[in-house]
């Protein structure tokens, strides 16, 4: 296999069903046992300002609990478009990058204002990822109106949950890393501008 065709190009729907089998493995764990684990991959503030810096790529592998099939679904099916779209290794970099960037965003403001529960949190899912891929993916809608509508709405809907009173840090960390999508797609439309037809 030519190394530059890897990863294959269903894997996005490979790494959804890991993560989705990973958790029904979970389940059949020892309360106790699953707890630990959970927290040995999470990327709350304690674990990260103890130096635990590998649970910012352990945390996009597991889940509390398995995903809502709606949610699977639409996860690869995003994931599957990106792939289509740009190839696995962009998808892969986008969902990383943004998962991570919304992680440590995220920190960076708990570690200064978050009480002792918030600080020792579970902080695991695809959720961070999915959203950054979401918002790139933007950049291959018709340019105009259309574009520009969704990235709005898109962003306006993500918004609502922070601006509730119950919000929690992780309604943040979603609309950070839509944001953060938002705003490579916006360098893609930059980089790639539009083509227009010769006259004569």
């Amino acid at each position: 296999m030519n190394p530059l065709s890897w990863p294959p190009p269903f894997a996005g729907a490979a790494y959804t069903g890991g993560v989705q089998l990973g958790a029904y493995a979970l389940e059949r764990m020892a309360a106790a046992d699953r707890e630990r684990l959970l927290r040995r991959c999470s990327t709350n503030v304690d674990n990260l300002d103890a130096g635990h810096w590998e649970t910012v790529l352990t945390s996009a592998l597991v889940v509390e609990e398995p995903m809502p099939l709606s949610y699977a679904l639409l996860l690869v099916a995003v994931l599957g478009y990106a792939e289509y779209a740009h190839g696995a290794w962009w998808t892969a970099a986008v969902f990383l990058f943004g998962h991570t960037a919304a992680t440590l965003l995220v920190y960076g403001v708990l570690r200064r204002t978050a009480g002792p529960a918030t600080r020792r949190a579970l902080d695991v899912g695809t959720s961070y990822g999915f959203n950054a891929v979401l918002g790139a993916l933007t950049s291959a809608l018709p340019r105009g109106p259309v574009r520009t509508a969704v990235r709005v709405g898109l962003l306006a809907l993500a918004a609502q949950p922070v601006l509730a009173r119950k919000r929690t840090f992780t309604d943040a960390g979603h609309l950070a890393a839509l944001g953060i999508g938002v705003g490579i797609s916006l360098v893609l439309d930059y980089l790639s501008p539009p083509k227009h037809l010769k006259i004569g």
